[in-house]
């Protein structure tokens, strides 16, 4: 993370370098051509002025050059049209090149400004600038330079807090994976800003509590199953006791009824275990709901079936586990009728299961559907597994199951798929 952190830091100074370097060599190309451009404009106006028409003597003209040159500091040479020269102040200088035919050119001369003007006569006046005396004249650039240092400076400076802040997020990020990964669930970061580093932050957290979630609830599945397996394993140890000295069909029955209660029990857990895996159906079929409970009510006495033909997609045999763990629930509770009502509600399928049992108490509404969970008035007949099952199916569909009503004159299962 030291290492991101320098590459972070030091990209960001270079690429601040770079700019600074790049406008400020703009900067001066665009400033000493639309200077010399200028300086054009202001000789050109000036010797129009001050010179005297072509057909003044040279004295003449040689007097009003030397005005512009004393004014423009400059050295000064008057050419006539055929590039002949007429007069000239101070250092002599070059006669225009043959291809410049009209306006303006503003070229270097030694080092120093210069500008070649055409007169509205024909003739050429060109002047070249001295070089005033400056600090540092003779190093090129060097304010340029001391600009750029400072710049540097004063972007090492600000960019420093700005880019550790963000390192030390991804730092606390990275302390957060390494506890989690040690075996501390409960490891959390904390979300600053709303920036791409703080939506990972986020993503983290959900992940994080969601492998709590599912790792606590497989150490409640084991435990609970531990405890629901003493009781009939108990019973048929003492029935094989028994079986030693009287082995009379009336134990044989209860052994197999005992044996059958581990065999659901076993498999209610490990169907759980595998809903818990799986984020969505293994296979998904078109179902239609209202013969599916049909079906399954056939097989009941006191359970009858009503309402629409509604089609679902998903797995059949987890949608018939699902009906059939309602369906028995509802004779075992519910003084043995029981009625299923599919319709269709807001684009989708819901599933009623009604009995006309005494209902269940106020404080378990919240965890009747947590497996183990049996309501207090229930008999301990089942595994306990039922309604935690029918939760996790319909889940696993994209719907949920809730306790509609609840009183004494029965309680109602609404599933929506």
């Amino acid at each position: 993370m030291r290492r991101l952190y320098f590459r972070i830091y030091l990209a960001v100074l270079a690429s601040l370098i770079v700019f600074a370097l790049a406008a400020g060599l703009l900067w001066r190309t665009l400033g000493e051509w639309g200077g010399a451009w200028q300086g054009g404009e202001m000789v050109s106006q000036f010797a129009q002025n001050i010179l005297p028409p072509a057909s003044t003597n040279k004295a003449g003209q040689q007097a009003a050059l030397e005005r512009i040159s004393s004014g423009l500091r400059a050295d000064v040479s008057l050419f006539a049209a055929d590039r002949s020269l007429l007069a000239a102040v101070g250092e002599p200088l070059p006669a225009p090149e043959a291809e410049l035919e009209h306006g303006m050119f503003s070229p270097r001369m030694r080092g120093h400004p210069a500008w070649t003007v055409r007169l509205p006569d024909g003739r050429w006046l060109v002047a070249r600038r001295e070089a005033m005396e400056r600090p540092f004249r003779h190093v090129p650039g060097l304010a340029l330079v001391l600009a750029l240092v400072l710049l540097f400076i004063v972007v090492a400076i600000a960019a420093h807090p700005v880019v550790r802040r963000l390192t030390r997020r991804l730092e606390r990020l990275q302390d957060g994976v390494e506890t989690l990964g040690r075996g501390d669930l409960s490891a959390r970061v904390k979300v600053e800003g709303c920036d791409e580093v703080a939506r990972l932050a986020m993503s983290f957290n959900r992940a994080a509590a969601r492998i709590e979630e599912l790792i606590n609830a497989h150490k409640m599945l084991l435990a609970n199953a531990s405890h629901e397996l003493r009781t009939p394993l108990t019973r048929i140890r003492m029935g094989v006791e028994l079986l030693k000295n009287d082995a009379n069909s009336g134990r044989k029955a209860e052994l197999e009824r005992d044996i059958a209660e581990i065999d659901g029990l076993i498999e209610g857990i490990l169907l759980s275990s595998r809903l818990d895996a799986l984020s969505e159906p293994e296979v998904k079929e078109e179902v239609d709901l209202l013969a599916l409970a049909a079906e399954e009510c056939a097989r009941y006495e006191g359970c009858s079936v009503s309402g629409e033909s509604v089609i679902v997609r998903g797995n059949p045999t987890l949608l018939r586990r699902l009906l059939r763990n309602l369906v028995e629930n509802g004779l075992r509770h519910g003084n043995s009728l029981v009625t299923v009502s599919v319709n269709r509600e807001s684009g989708r399928a819901a599933l009623r299961v009604s009995d006309q049992g005494p209902g269940i108490s106020a404080t378990d509404i919240d965890t009747v559907f947590e497996p183990f969970r049996r309501a207090r008035q229930a008999n301990s007949t089942g595994t306990g597994l039922g309604l935690s099952l029918v939760r996790k199916i319909a889940r696993h569909h994209g719907g949920d199951a809730r306790i509609e009503r609840n009183g004494p004159g029965g309680l109602t299962v609404l599933l929506t798929l």
